[in-house]
């Protein structure tokens, strides 16, 4: 059910990999999924990376929230992978300097770490215009 909140056992390390499979709604502005550092609101949480996939602009946009502050927006991809009504699968996998993020079994771009302490990364939120099928 969306939204999704859940925790990451042990937090992100290199080589760990999260899945999110799911399926696009039939008219979709948009879905975002997050890393973050815990669940805080007040204060927000650290962003360790936010993906938002924006239906209008077909933009699959990423960022990150550190101590408050949002850093620079990365948005340029080779294509846009998702379709409205479609299943999708989305892998984020950490590696040492990166996160690398790949759609559908294409890797569609990396994500340098703006969070040094990969182990604090210890939660997934979804929310938006989709049904979720599986997580692991």
């Amino acid at each position: 059910i969306v939204p999704f909140c859940g925790h990451i056992k042990g937090g992100m390390r290199p080589g760990k990999k999260i899945l999110v499979m799911g399926i696009v709604d039939l008219n979709p502005e948009s879905f975002g999924i997050s890393l973050t550092c815990g669940e805080s609101e007040d204060p927000p949480a650290d962003v360790a990376i936010e993906l938002k996939a924006v239906f209008t602009d077909r933009q699959f946009v990423r960022n990150s929230c550190v101590a408050g502050e949002w850093g620079e927006e990365q948005s340029s991809i080779p294509y846009f992978p998702f379709i409205p009504d479609q299943p999708f699968r989305v892998e984020i996998l950490c590696e040492h300097p990166r996160f690398r993020i790949f759609v559908d079994g294409h890797q569609l771009f990396d994500f340098y770490h703006r969070i040094e302490t990969l182990s604090a990364i210890d939660t997934i939120k979804i929310n938006g215009d989709l049904q979720l099928t599986k997580l692991g």
